[in-house]
Order: structure tokens, then C-alpha cells, then sequence
């Protein structure tokens, strides 16, 4: 057997520049005005209910309305300071526009999140700070993780007149926006544009390369700070429980995209002409959409249950049929193929059973792949946090929380996807560290 077809260059130049291209353009302003004169601006609007981060989405879309584009992002980032990216990634068709009334009666609802760019945009080009820190408190915060969580939380404590070290383990800050987002959907380094922003405030101090477990302890981070919140995200990434899946071939969907993030030339990048993607969620979503941009003709998802209970919401879903990416559900890889490199799939197919547990059909059909992507989901990383997993209360296999985020320890906090009971999105992830923030700000001033 050949070996796998994997080539750079598979789309021209100009090809790449237009399928990485912004995937939702910006509101001109004579647009977001016949967007936003579509807004009933609600009393008690259940947009605002249905937003995690709680934005007064009426209150944002009037200032658009009375060309108070300022006034607009001031009432978006005090809610949420990624409001920016959150515009762009969050999942409004499965949140603030379903809720919104013009959807549940007309079909068609607000143009929200496109709004929400709309307001957002100016200020952070501009790098207009619409906030001003409170008097200095004196008291310092120990922050572990350099994404959305991380960022909200340090954000939100330097506004109330804290101080916070920001302690990172990758070179740049941003987590899963700056790694871990299809590179369509946050074009012109938009970010990082956005972590300079939230910096700009003050009061941040920033140690990038530096490991939880490896270059610092839990217990001198107590030691050394007022307060901690951990913020360390899913690095261990869930394997499939397969002989062979170390063959190379076969590889992690998050390390594709964060590759694909930071190629400074996408079409050095080598793409297999046949893919398999296992999982249901964005991140199978956005590798296999990637693959069909960078030029890979055979991109076919794998989902084991069916179009319903897949995590990917069914706009994304969507988007990935139209870029001809195939979409298989029910059914389970069995057997990864392959002498020096993997080179064929084996599934069986699956069914609901009773209690709704899933179990094999015995019927099994097989898929010939040059890469196949494993996109089924992370975990924590205990061996890599060291000794704070034995003082942790642990949750589901994350890090236990009460509803202010305070974990088993008196002064340590915890948010976004390492926390118990997220939903592992940036806008969740936001609100966990400006709910972590506000009770610390509380424990420092009250000491409870």
C-alpha cells in the first residue's frame, strides 16, 4: 500500500487568503442601524436571561440606535470584557438570539452578535480604556492560566484596585482564542489585540512560560498572595482507548488548530487529501472545516450518537455540510490500521440502548484516512498540576467550586474549563472570572 497522500500547497495563495478570510464581516453603520431598529428592547428581555455573561443587551443596541458606539461597549465589556471575541465565537444561535422574541415569532431574530461587533470594534482599535481602576487596594492576586477565565478575572480585580500576577504557561496569552479557535473566526490577530486591551487597564503583571506543578506550587502561590485563582484549562487530551494510536497520522485536533493558528504561511501548511475526524464538538467542527480550506478533498466527521447530542450546535454543524465536509453519526472507531502510519479507520456502528447508554450494533464498515483528528474532548492534567490535586476538591473530574467559584481551599478560586459544571465556552469561561473576581474582592475586604 501507498503511503498517505499528506502535501503542503494543496489551495493557491489567493485560495487561502479568501477561505481564511473573516467568516462574518462587519456591520457597515447604516446596517447595524436597520439591525438594531429591530430590537422591541424588551422589559426584562429574555436575551439579557439568556446571556451567561448577564449584558443589558437592549440597553447596548439603544446606545448603537443613539450613535453612542462608546456608551454601546461600555454596557458589553462591563459584562463581559471579551465582548470582542465573544462576538464572534460565542454561540448566539443557541443563546441571546434564540431567546430573542423576534426569532420565537417572526423567525428570524436580532442580529446580536453581529451588533456586538458592531459596538466593540471601535473601542478596541482605538484602544479607547472605557474603564477607569479604583483606588489601590494593596492586595495581591496570584492568577494561574492565560486564557479567557484567567483574563476576566485579572481584568475585573484590577478595575476594583487590586493587583494581579498573571502566570502563563504558553508564550502568549489568550488560551483557547489565541490556540484553540478556527483561524476564520478571529482573523488579523484579533486576540491578541484583545489580551493588549484587557492589559491596558493596569495593575497586570504577566509571566508567560511558567507551568503549574512544574515552575511553581500551589502552596507557595498561597504563600506569596492575598488570594489564587486557577484558571489551567484541559491539557490532557482524551484519548480514544485503541491499539496503534500512537501512529503517526494520527493526531489532536486542538494541537491542529493551534498550528494552524500560529502558521505564519497557511499554504506551508501539509493537509491530508483524505480526513477522519472523530468527535461532535467545535473542535471536530473546525478542524474538518480547516482541512477542506487548506485543500483536503474527503472530509468525513464521525460522530457516535446522532445529530441531536452532538456538542456542536446546529449552526456550526451546518456550516461544516457546506463546506463539504460528511457527517456520520452513530457509529464508534474500533481499530486504527496502519504499519508505519495510520492508514485506515474501523468503525462499528452504534445505537441508543435502553436508559440511554450507547452500545455497538456488531455491524462495522472502515474508512481509509491519510490523518485521522481526534476531537472527543480534554480533561485536566493532574500529573501536571502536582501536588494541588491532592488539597483540591475534584468534581466530575475537575476542580470542585461552589456558585462564587471558591474551591475546597479558603483563598483559592477557580473558573472556566477546569472548573465543575461549564460548558467549556469562552463567554462561560469569562463569567467565571468576574464572578472568581467579585468574591474576591469580598474575602479582601471582608476576609470571609
Amino acid at each position: 500500500m501507498n503511503g498517505p497522500d499528506i502535501a503542503p500547497g494543496r489551495v493557491t495563495p489567493a485560495e487561502i487568503e479568501r477561505n481564511f478570510s473573516d467568516l462574518h464581516p462587519p456591520m457597515s453603520k447604516s446596517e447595524a442601524l436597520v439591525a438594531a431598529d429591530r430590537c422591541y428592547f424588551c422589559f426584562a428581555a429574555p436575551c439579557t436571561a439568556a446571556c451567561p455573561t448577564g449584558i443589558d443587551i437592549p440597553r447596548f443596541i439603544q446606545s448603537i440606535r443613539s450613535g453612542d458606539i462608546e456608551g454601546s461597549a461600555y454596557a458589553i465589556l462591563s459584562e463581559n470584557i471579551m465582548g470582542g471575541m465573544c462576538a464572534r465565537v460565542c454561540p448566539t444561535e443557541v443563546l441571546c438570539e434564540e431567546a430573542c422574541v423576534r426569532n420565537r415569532y417572526e423567525g428570524k431574530p436580532v442580529d446580536i452578535g453581529l451588533l456586538q461587533r458592531h459596538a466593540t470594534d471601535p473601542v478596541l482599535a482605538a484602544s479607547r480604556q472605557v474603564f477607569e481602576r479604583a483606588a489601590p487596594t494593596g492586595k495581591r492576586i496570584g492568577i494561574v492560566g492565560g486564557g479567557p477565565a484567567a483574563l476576566s478575572c485579572a481584568h475585573r480585580l484590577a478595575w476594583l484596585g487590586h493587583e494581579s500576577t498573571v502566570f502563563c504557561r504558553d508564550g502568549k496569552l489568550g488560551g483557547l482564542n489565541e490556540y484553540g479557535i478556527a483561524a476564520y473566526k478571529t482573523v488579523e490577530d484579533f486576540a491578541q489585540r484583545e489580551v493588549e486591551y484587557i492589559l491596558g487597564i493596569g495593575g497586570i503583571e504577566v509571566r508567560t512560560g511558567v507551568a503549574l506543578g512544574r515552575d511553581l506550587s500551589l502552596a507557595k502561590l498561597c504563600r506569596d498572595f492575598d488570594a489564587v485563582f486557577l484558571a489551567v484549562g484541559l491539557s490532557g487530551v482524551n484519548r480514544l482507548g485503541l491499539d496503534s494510536e500512537d501512529l503517526p497520522g494520527v493526531v489532536d485536533g486542538v494541537q491542529f488548530i493551534a498550528e494552524l493558528r500560529q502558521a505564519p504561511d497557511k499554504t506551508r501548511l501539509p493537509v491530508g487529501r483524505r480526513i477522519v475526524v472523530i468527535g461532535g464538538g467545535m473542535t471536530a467542527i473546525d478542524v474538518a472545516v480547516q482541512c477542506r480550506l487548506l485543500g483536503a478533498e474527503d472530509v468525513t466527521i464521525v460522530y457516535r450518537r446522532g445529530r441531536e447530542q452532538m456538542g456542536a450546535s446546529r449552526y456550526e454543524q451546518d456550516l461544516a455540510l457546506s463546506h463539504g465536509v460528511r457527517i456520520r453519526h452513530w457509529a464508534k472507531p474500533v481499530r486504527l490500521v496502519g504499519k508505519d502510519c495510520v492508514s485506515r479507520v474501523e468503525f462499528e456502528c452504534t445505537r441508543e440502548a435502553a436508559g440511554g447508554s450507547l452500545e455497538g450494533t456488531g455491524e462495522t464498515f472502515a474508512m481509509n484516512a491519510d490523518i485521522v483528528f481526534k476531537a472527543i474532548g480534554q480533561e485536566i492534567d493532574w500529573d501536571a498540576l502536582g501536588a494541588s490535586s491532592a488539597v483540591l476538591g475534584v468534581a466530575d473530574g475537575r476542580i470542585a467550586v461552589d456558585a462564587r467559584r471558591r474551591t475546597s481551599l479558603d483563598n483559592v478560586w477557580a473558573g472556566g474549563d477546569c472548573a465543575a459544571g461549564g460548558k467549556d465556552l469562552t463567554v462561560t469561561a469569562v463569567q467565571d472570572g468576574k464572578l472568581a473576581a467579585q468574591a474576591i474582592d469580598d474575602y479582601l475586604r471582608s476576609g470571609r
